[in-house]
């Protein structure tokens, strides 16, 4: 079955996949998961020949900003060499939070921490 993207897209299947992986490639700097499956990724959309990359971080004002969304930039032209120019911006407007997580990122961080950081926010915001 085709994995349907976590992010907003006007892109084909066949380039939505191939991106997916080259997104599983780029890694956040402070949680050891890729950025496509701690769903920091929100958006790529291509319009006249450029794209726009719309993405997150896990934390507001992290050091590496700027070279994590270079690297997404990279990951991008690389699955699409056709682009004139691709754009990454970082939005904080809607803060990062676990339950944005794919099942697989959330597995993920499951087998490297020991807890399911997801039940554990979702605990937390009830009790708040």
């Amino acid at each position: 079955m085709e994995e349907k993207p976590v992010f907003e897209t006007n892109l084909p299947p066949d380039k939505v996949k191939k991106l997916i992986e080259v997104l599983r490639e780029v890694h956040d700097p402070e949680i050891p998961i890729n950025v496509y499956d701690l769903g920091l990724i929100r958006k790529v959309v291509m319009e006249d020949g450029k794209v726009k990359v719309v993405m997150t971080l896990t934390a507001v004002g992290c050091p590496v900003a700027g070279s994590v969304a270079e690297t997404v930039g990279y990951a991008v032209q690389s699955v699409l060499p056709e682009a004139e120019d691709v754009e990454v911006e970082v939005d904080f407007e809607r803060p990062w939070d676990p339950t944005q997580m794919t099942p697989q990122g959330r597995e993920m961080f499951k087998a490297i921490y020991g807890y399911d950081i997801v039940e554990q926010y979702l605990q937390a915001q009830a009790e708040s």
